[in-house]
């Protein structure tokens, strides 16, 4: 193997690529299940099992990961992921029936720390002046990954169902190649095991840190929040290519465009306006105006009667994908510096949890109406269900935001 010095392109490209891969396929896979059952029922059905059985095994194997990096290394884990993510992709392409591609989606769910175990590697290579950017760097390349694979998925997509798997396959063995030759290990290579994090089973569990977070009393009312708006978002992404596909007869192309749009809708707010909206807003107000703009944007997915008219729901909910980062801003301010990190990542269990829990909801709201005429109000029900979780969070956030009159008032006085 080559040797080289430990660099932040190795994880910015690991993650990319990734993201590239897993962006890939969104807008086929719901369809390519279509192919091994009868009826829209069966497929939602399947396609919800498969999801949660991803995010399933996401959940209960990243922290595990996540543990092994800090005690045998970044980089192997690192190819590990790369190589069952490849698996994946492959097994879902040459998958004969929907067992072998449930086997193909836990094999995915369980190697899929890249995120993570990435952000570690940059932490490593980082100084402390400059940790941050590099953070930033990840969560950029993140983005671009996810902008670019729904519009890439659906073009390859539109030629053959199985082509962006093929694809994805390529890029994350590509990767695993690049890894495997020229990335070294980012631990300080004459640290002994002794000095390295000892395997701790309480670091794998993955409810520890939502535990943890249940017990914080003076954030909980934020954390509901978090978690309502977090879980509506999880069942908007799970359902939106069957539902367009059942209601207005979308290809993967046109989904790939429409999910290539959110994608940059969100990159333009949060990495352009997201400061100019904070200045102008305050992190409170715009997080209420970003949620009330979701709830509205949802009824209006649930009752749109043209496929042109999402595009244009898209566009004017721009004020919803600054809900989020609002959200996270003023959690953070609500705790100690030193409980940063922890509570970074309790957040984002409750997102892993998401993704167990929502699809499942989701998709068997969605079979059990996808027989009913498209003109039928009752078809956009799982957008529906989305609104009424937005609008629940918004009435938890304004009774904390009362309660809390005093820590925030200032804030929001100034930026009145």
């Amino acid at each position: 193997m080559t040797k080289s010095a430990p660099n932040l392109h190795f994880v910015l490209v690991c993650v990319f690529i990734d993201m590239l891969g897993i962006g890939l396929v969104i807008p086929v896979f719901p369809l390519l299940i279509g192919d091994f059952v009868q009826g829209r029922e069966q497929q939602a059905f399947w396609y919800g099992l498969m999801s949660m059985a991803f995010g399933l095994m996401q959940f209960l194997c990243m922290p595990m990961l996540g543990a092994i990096s800090d005690r045998l290394g970044r980089r192997p884990v690192l190819l590990y992921s790369m190589a069952g993510m490849c698996i994946n992709f492959l097994a879902t392409a040459w998958a004969p029936n929907l067992a072998c591609m449930f086997i193909g989606r836990i094999v995915g769910g369980a190697s899929s720390a890249s995120m993570a175990v990435a952000s570690a590697y940059a932490s490593d290579v980082s100084t402390s002046d400059n940790r941050a950017r590099s953070f930033g760097m990840i969560g950029a390349a993140f983005g671009l990954g996810f902008i670019c694979g729904p519009m890439l998925g659906g073009l390859l997509g539109s030629v053959h169902l199985h082509l962006p798997f093929y694809v994805a396959a390529g890029l994350s063995a590509a990767n695993l190649l690049y890894g495997y030759f020229f990335v070294p290990e980012s631990l300080p290579a004459l640290l002994p095991n002794a000095q390295r994090a000892p395997f701790d089973f309480q670091k794998i569990n993955p409810f520890t840190a939502l535990l943890k977070l249940l017990r914080r009393t003076e954030l909980r009312g934020l954390v509901v929040v978090y978690t309502l708006t977090t879980f509506a978002a999880m069942m908007l992404n799970v359902t939106w290519v069957l539902y367009t596909t059942f209601r207005f007869n979308w290809t993967p192309r046109e989904n790939g465009i429409a999910l290539f749009c959110v994608g940059l809708a969100a990159a333009v707010v949060q990495a352009g306006l997201l400061s100019w909206l904070m200045q102008r807003f305050g992190e409170v107000r715009l997080s209420m105006l970003g949620m009330v703009s979701g709830a509205i944007t949802y009824v209006l997915y649930g009752m749109a009667t043209q496929g042109w008219m999402m595009y244009v729901f898209i566009i004017c909910n721009l004020l919803a994908f600054a809900a989020g980062p609002a959200l996270q801003g003023i959690i953070s301010k609500a705790s100690h510096a030193s409980e940063q990190g922890e509570l970074m990542g309790s957040l984002q269990s409750i997102s892993s949890l998401g993704v167990v829990v929502m699809p499942l909801v989701g998709t068997t709201i969605l079979g059990a109406v996808s027989n009913l005429p498209a003109t039928d109000w009752r078809v956009g029900s799982t957008f529906f269900l989305c609104a009424l979780m937005q609008a629940a969070g918004i009435w938890v956030a304004r009774r904390y935001f009362r309660q809390h009159h005093l820590r925030f008032s200032a804030a929001t006085l100034e930026n009145g």
